[in-house]
């Protein structure tokens, strides 16, 4: 199953939420999410960086990666960036296709 990175920042009233529920609560929500949508969890932390939350999880699709996403956002507590990654082998075997491909202007 395809793994995504997710970043987030919650708001001002995600944070006031977080205190509420507690990082536990947070994961627990943010796994059962996952798993409405054929998902799981691998992994969950707390950055002291420009994200607040830092995710890793396995999902099916970029369909159910969306739903997961729009859901999110649509709660205004919490802005997520999501990112597609690949393993060492889909990347060599991207690297080893080829590709007819002109740069701009050459």
């Amino acid at each position: 199953m395809p793994k995504y990175l997710v970043t987030a920042s919650y708001t001002a009233e995600g944070l006031k939420g977080l205190h509420k529920d507690k990082a536990s609560g947070r994961r627990r929500a943010v796994s059962q999410a996952l798993e409405s949508v054929g998902g799981k969890l691998e992994s969950m932390h707390y950055a002291l960086a420009e994200y607040d939350v830092v995710i890793i999880a396995e999902l099916p699709d970029a369909v159910a990666v969306s739903a997961l996403s729009l859901a999110a956002s649509a709660t205004g507590l919490v802005r997520t960036r999501t990112t597609a990654l690949l393993t060492v082998e889909e990347t060599d075997k991207a690297l080893a296709t080829s590709v007819k491909f002109r740069g701009a202007g050459t």
